[in-house]
């Protein structure tokens, strides 16, 4: 396996969240506990960076430019540069927060929460339409983390963090999954954020476990990513081709973190991904 490089060093308490927008060119990635948006331009170097009022679990681009973002008390809606923002769904559930989200092939939003104390039950995956219409998918879930397709948009695949599994289910005819199964069993760390590449294989940030595993779709452990970073967070295809697989890593609770740790690294050349839909909103 490729080694890792530093594509932006930094220091964010729960970086998270890595999505490559084809159109402009730029990942997109977040600091949850620090309510920030960034992005990364790598054929430049150029960063932003955009504050939200609220932690900010997830953070896609729209099909007419500007984000959609899952937010504490819900998913909003920003205008091209940050401008213009509106709720699209507000929901207010006090000790419960945004957590990891995905958009389908239909450009819907998969959006996962979850409860601050991480108590059993607590958090959600919904499927949030252009026009605000909200469907809960899964409501009996701990941490809501990562969520993907196969290529063929046949199966998903989605991660509640501390069942220490990688799930799979079928998409039925209207889009919605059921028949709820382990693919894989993690027994280093925990599962938390997903890519789908090109093969169908799943690649795996660990929380705690300083590694991306990725699995086969068969469910076979294929290959490993070690890192330097015990708790990395989740990771994303992106460059013009697709190549480089992008990982967001966190500082939050560590007393003696890694000077890497909240920092995003870049494993050139590791596979080829999928191109991200953005929200039809």
């Amino acid at each position: 396996m490729t080694g890792y490089e530093v594509a932006v060093r930094a220091e964010a308490a729960l970086g998270e969240g890595p999505t490559w927008d084809t159109g402009a060119r730029l990942l997109i990635w977040i600091d949850i506990l620090g309510s920030r948006v960034h992005t990364y331009d790598p054929a430049s170097g150029r960063r932003t960076v955009m504050a939200t009022e609220q932690h900010v679990g997830a953070a896609k681009p729209r099909a007419g430019g500007g984000l959609v973002v899952n937010l504490r008390d819900g998913v909003g809606l920003y205008g091209p540069g940050g401008s213009d923002f509106r709720w699209l769904h507000r929901e207010v559930v006090p000790g419960r927060r945004a957590n990891d989200a995905a958009v389908a092939a239909d450009g819907s939003l998969w959006a996962g929460t979850m409860r601050y104390d991480e108590a059993p039950g607590g958090g959600t995956l919904s499927r949030i339409t252009a026009d605000g219409e909200v469907l809960t998918v899964l409501d009996d879930v701990a941490v809501s983390n990562g969520t993907g397709w196969s290529p063929d948009g046949r199966l998903m695949y989605y991660i509640d963090s501390p069942t220490r599994r990688v799930d799979v289910l079928d998409v039925r005819d209207d889009g919605l999954p059921a028949g709820r199964r382990p693919l894989a069993h993690v027994d280093r760390g925990f599962p938390d954020g997903l890519a789908v590449d090109a093969d169908g294989c799943v690649w795996v940030a660990l929380w705690d476990g300083g590694a991306v595993h990725r699995y086969t779709p068969s469910g076979v452990l294929d290959r490993v990513l070690e890192l330097p970073v015990r708790r990395p967070t989740a990771c994303a295809f992106g460059g013009p081709d697709l190549a480089d697989l992008y990982i967001t890593t966190a500082r939050t609770g560590l007393d003696a973190p890694h000077p890497l740790s909240g920092s995003v690294l870049v494993v050139p050349g590791a596979g080829k991904g999928l191109p991200q839909p953005a929200f039809a909103g």
